[in-house]
């Protein structure tokens, strides 16, 4: 009877250490995962590298089941004065751990100049 008490005793042990590890391997996981800032500054950096524009800003950030979206503003055409700068949207995708997967234009504007009003509450 010892014998069966020693081994589920033993079994038990073991029980608990794999637990314990799957824990350690899912927290480790975990912190592999950039956070949020480390994303949107790599984000910035990697677009800035890519297309030789200064990113201004970052106007949309949110995590997808892929990654992660933002949409990034940049400076594509600097004037004088200041408010005639040409702006410009990128939509920009990364993967989960940040690196860049994809981007692409999608507004083209003046600085100074606010987007129009649309009508009908749209």
């Amino acid at each position: 009877m010892s014998n069966t008490k020693n081994t589920q005793e033993s079994q038990s042990s073991q029980d608990s250490q794999k637990s314990q590890n799957s824990r350690k391997q899912t927290d480790k996981a975990a912190d592999d995962r950039p956070s949020p800032m480390e994303v949107l500054r790599q984000a910035r950096g990697q677009l800035a590298e890519l297309t030789g524009m200064t990113a201004e800003s970052v106007s949309s950030f949110e995590q997808t089941e892929q990654g992660w979206a933002l949409e990034v503003e940049v400076l594509e055409l600097e004037r004088v004065p200041d408010t005639m700068s040409l702006m410009a949207s990128y939509q920009v995708e990364l993967d989960s751990q940040g690196q860049l997967t994809g981007y692409r234009r999608v507004r083209r504007y003046e600085r100074g100049r606010s987007d129009p009003r649309r009508t009908g509450g749209h």
